[in-house]
Formats: C-alpha cells, sequence, structure tokens
C-alpha cells in the first residue's frame, strides 16, 4: 500500500533536498520509519499524507543534524545528477522540440533556485500545494498546522518567489 506512492515521496524529497543521493537516502528513512511506526497508521485515512508527515519529519530531523556538522560543497555537478534533473521535470511543456528542451530547463533550474532561496517552512507547503498537489487540509495534517497557517504560508512563499523570479527576469534583461 505504501509503496505505490514512493515515486511521489522521491519527487517530494529530491525537490526539498536537491540532490538525488540525500533524496534517496531521505525515502529509504521514511519507509524504514514508516515500517517501524506501522501501528501509529490509522486504516481509512490518507496514507500518502502519512508519508509525507514522517518525509516532512525525518527531513527537519536530517537538516538539524546537518546544521551542527560542516557542509560538503560540491565544486562539479556530475552528468548523472544534470540528467537526473532534466528527467525530474519532463514532460512540462506541450511543445516539443530541442529550443522548447533548452527553455523549459532554464525555467526549471531558475525555479528550483528560487525554491531553494525561500525558508524551509514556506518552501515545504509550496512543494506540497503546487508541486505534489496535496489539499489545504492535508498540508495541514503534514505540516502539523492550523489550515489558517497553511493558507498564510502558501500565500507568503508564492509572494517571495514572484519577487525572487522577478528579480532574476530583471537581471537577466541587463
Amino acid at each position: 500500500m505504501a509503496l505505490e506512492h514512493i515515486d511521489v515521496l522521491y519527487r517530494g524529497a529530491l525537490r526539498m533536498c536537491g540532490n538525488q543521493a540525500d533524496a534517496e537516502d531521505l525515502v529509504q528513512d521514511v519507509y524504514v520509519r514508516a515500517i517501524r511506526f506501522y501501528q501509529q497508521f490509522q486504516p481509512g485515512t490518507n496514507i500518502r499524507a502519512w508519508l509525507f508527515k514522517i518525509l516532512k519529519n525525518t527531513y527537519i530531523n536530517r537538516f538539524r543534524k546537518n546544521a551542527r556538522t560542516p557542509t560538503h560543497v560540491e565544486l562539479e555537478e556530475s552528468e548523472h545528477q544534470r540528467s537526473d534533473s532534466e528527467s525530474f521535470y519532463a514532460g512540462h511543456s506541450k511543445v516539443a522540440g530541442p529550443e522548447a528542451e533548452f527553455f523549459n530547463r532554464q525555467a526549471a533550474d531558475t525555479i528550483k533556485k528560487a525554491l531553494s532561496e525561500i525558508p524551509d517552512n514556506f518552501r515545504r507547503v509550496v512543494i506540497l500545494s503546487d508541486l505534489e498537489g496535496f489539499s489545504y487540509r492535508e498540508i495541514a495534517e503534514i505540516e502539523e498546522c492550523p489550515l489558517g497557517t497553511v493558507m498564510s504560508r502558501l500565500y507568503r512563499a508564492r509572494r517571495m518567489l514572484q519577487g525572487i523570479l522577478t528579480k532574476y527576469d530583471e537581471s537577466t534583461e541587463k
């Protein structure tokens, strides 16, 4: 039942982590925790939302742990990572051809960069709503916060993204 959501969880993890290896580790940890705490799952409820709640909590715990350790920075992006990010955004355009692929990749990279610049709690809400399609109620359950907070964070996150993307656009026009 939970394995049918592995692709969606991986996409969410990849968006949160920003790289394939960390996303794979995160999803693996989610499934280990899901198995360990399966007795806490209430049959008949939304298992996808339950798994995303585990994903969020595991990511936050990992982020806190990593904040205490030195950061490893890669100077070159490997070909494997590049091809993964291309497939990650595949299918978002109805226009085919190399030009469309180029512009889609540029837009996807810009959006990914803009998403990485907003605070984590706002980024998660945008990912869950706009990219994963969760309802506000499901996001409130995953984030363990009131519905109004979800709506407020989503509004503010979209405004932040709009400002960042406008700034990018203005800088490319010069």
